[in-house]
């Protein structure tokens, strides 16, 4: 089975502080040790030099087993939480999914 890489892109609100944003992250981060099937998690903020992230100030990837993981993960009621708080703090986001 492949994997899947679930990729956000997240632009915040103006407003929102640092000290905000790396709560939001550690609480993803949480959901790496509680949410079976997430293989890897890193988040960082945007350094690229090309000027094309269009507003998109952070992200993060993450690594499930397989699609099944990554879907169960969607419908998890922690993720669901941790969903909640992000699109309270975020004016836009984007995510992108892949098989490797």
């Amino acid at each position: 089975m492949a994997k899947v890489k679930h990729i956000a892109l997240l632009r915040f609100k103006g407003g929102t502080t640092e000290e905000q944003i790396n709560k939001l992250f550690d609480d993803l981060l949480d959901l790496t040790e509680n949410v079976p099937g997430i293989e890897d998690y890193v988040s960082g903020i945007n350094n690229s030099p090309e000027g094309l992230n269009k507003g998109f100030s952070h992200g993060f990837v993450m690594t499930f087993a397989d699609a099944a993981a990554r879907d169960a993960y969607l419908t998890n009621s922690d993720h669901e939480r941790v969903k909640g708080l992000l699109l309270a703090n975020i004016e836009d986001g984007l995510t992108f999914d892949f098989e490797v």
